[in-house]
């Protein structure tokens, strides 16, 4: 269990090495009151489902936030897989689970406190203060850690990587990284009572401001996969396969509430807040399993008397079941939207938003419509790439999938058009049809040949360029019609500009 837990410290610690402080604000509009609502759909369902069975309130409400909240390492296993870890889609998963995480932090440290206040002799105002205070102390510990991560971390860290390197020790340099994510994560959790998974992701996070962080990212990855090979392999060790035989209903009806539950009320909240059907689905994929957390969670409630011994039993099955069938969901996700699309007007006109940030304002100076670059995706390395198209002089026009991003751009005044990059109607309110050229910064290769076969059906022979992770990528997009830039490490920005314009002849241009 502690070499697995390894495994999951430095798996989170990957991910914050390719997340930014500003990738994860631009999502919190919908991971914040998503993960919050949705948890407490899933635990309802939980609630409801373990008091017919008789459980105790207390039980049946520690059994269903158990089973609301979703596994980070399977999430970023079943993103990595599929590169869809840098799109809008996998930040808002990633988002959503950072906040599940903080709500099951506050969780485990009330959990005992609580059981003391509805325990016996456990009423009165010295119970309520003792409640009071056990919170307000969480929270201020929580916000005392991030606090230093983000202002003294962001100083610190990078600047020990600097030195690290200058002894030009390869070896060094892998066990100061490996060093400061299972410090940092341990530090978090011994002193801050924080989770250290969310420990080593403010650490990769933070080390994601050093110029050093490809190296990191790189340096680390044996390790990582090495380690969280054996967080799979605990979980399959806490399975007792005959509770598949003495509960059979009980496993199927917690796999269920998991599986379609969760998923559903997911994507209804994805939806109702204004974002695509793709997103809807594959948020809602991403969160139809069960990990670490829960188990945590079982363990405790069980140890505390809450729950029956049998609730560890259903949460382990649970989990087993759901993580064994998440990669089904994943791989279901664009065939049930073509079908879902197919039959549903509805659908269709929610896929379409007529929505005012779905087009450029009115007010779009005609310079950006015509003769103009169209760019696709503005993540990190987009905002890099539209900073250098501003500096150049090159009118463009972006195209987001989130529209706290789209809003913040257009702030800039800078025109740019919500969707998703595949959809005509996206690419068509962008006007591809009159553009000279296309560069495409998203990393789902799925999505990037979409976005490539629907933007030369609607302008042939328009240029476009995409950066691609290896060699194997960059022959599919080649093949599929566009330019590639592989993928560079500092400069890459600049690269696929220079290489974008390059394409142009005349390159556009205009006046200041």
């Amino acid at each position: 269990m502690q070499l697995a837990e390894v495994g999951v410290m430095l798996l989170m610690f990957g991910v914050g090495l390719h997340f930014s402080v500003d990738d994860l604000m631009s999502v919190r509009g919908i991971a914040i009151p998503g993960a919050v609502v949705q948890m407490a759909v899933a635990t309802a369902l939980g609630a409801g489902l373990a008091t017919a069975w008789g459980w105790s309130l207390p039980g049946a409400l520690v059994f269903g936030v158990a089973l609301s909240v979703a596994s980070t390492v399977v999430l970023l296993r079943a993103l990595e897989s599929r590169g869809a870890l840098q799109t809008s889609k996998g930040r808002i998963a990633v988002g959503w689970l950072v906040v599940e995480d903080l709500a099951m932090v506050l969780v485990l440290v009330l959990l005992p406190v609580l059981v003391g206040v509805t325990g016996p002799g456990g009423a009165g105002a010295a119970s309520d203060r003792g409640l009071g205070a056990a919170l307000a102390g969480t929270l201020l510990a929580v916000g005392g850690f991030v606090a230093l991560m983000l202002l003294g971390g962001r100083r610190v860290l990078p600047w020990l990587l600097w030195q690290i390197s200058r002894t030009g020790s390869r070896e060094l340099f892998t066990l100061c990284v490996i060093a400061v994510a299972v410090g940092i994560a341990y530090g978090a959790a011994a002193l801050f009572g924080v989770s250290v998974a969310l420990g080593a992701f403010f650490a990769g996070l933070v080390l994601r401001e050093s110029a050093f962080s490809q190296r990191a990212a790189e340096e680390s990855l044996p390790f990582r996969d090495a380690f969280a090979v054996l967080f799979f392999v605990s979980v399959g060790m806490l399975f007792d396969p005959a509770v598949l035989v003495e509960m059979p209903l009980q496993v199927l009806a917690v796999t269920l509430i998991v599986m379609i539950g969760k998923s559903l009320a997911a994507a209804a909240l994805v939806l109702a807040l204004r974002y695509p059907l793709n997103t809807a689905l594959t948020v809602s994929a991403s969160l139809a399993q069960i990990g670490e957390f829960s188990f945590i969670l079982a363990a405790l409630g069980v140890s505390l008397g809450v729950l029956p011994p049998q609730a560890q039993s259903l949460v382990v099955a649970g989990a087993l079941l759901s993580i064994a069938l998440n990669p089904l969901l994943f791989s279901a996700i664009e065939p049930v939207r073509r079908w879902i699309l197919a039959r549903s007007a509805l659908a269709r006109r929610l896929e379409a938003r007529d929505d005012l940030p779905a087009a450029p304002p009115l007010s779009t100076e005609q310079r950006y419509l015509s003769h103009k670059v169209v760019l696709v995706g503005p993540g990190e390395l987009g905002r890099r790439v539209a900073e250098d198209l501003r500096l150049r002089g090159v009118p463009f026009v972006f195209v987001e999938h989130l529209r706290e991003r789209v809003e913040a751009l257009r702030g800039q005044g800078v025109p740019g058009v919500r969707g998703e990059a595949g959809d005509p109607m996206t690419l068509l309110q962008a006007h591809v049809a009159g553009a000279d050229l296309m560069i495409v910064t998203i990393e789902d290769g799925a999505e990037v040949l979409h976005a490539i076969e629907t933007a030369l059906a609607l302008n042939p022979g328009l240029p476009i360029v995409v950066c691609a992770p290896g060699p194997q990528e960059a022959q599919v997009l080649r093949a599929a019609g566009a330019r590639v830039v592989l993928q560079a490490q500092d400069a890459l920005a600049g690269a696929l500009v220079r290489d974008a314009l390059s394409a142009l002849a005349p390159a556009p241009t205009v006046g200041p």
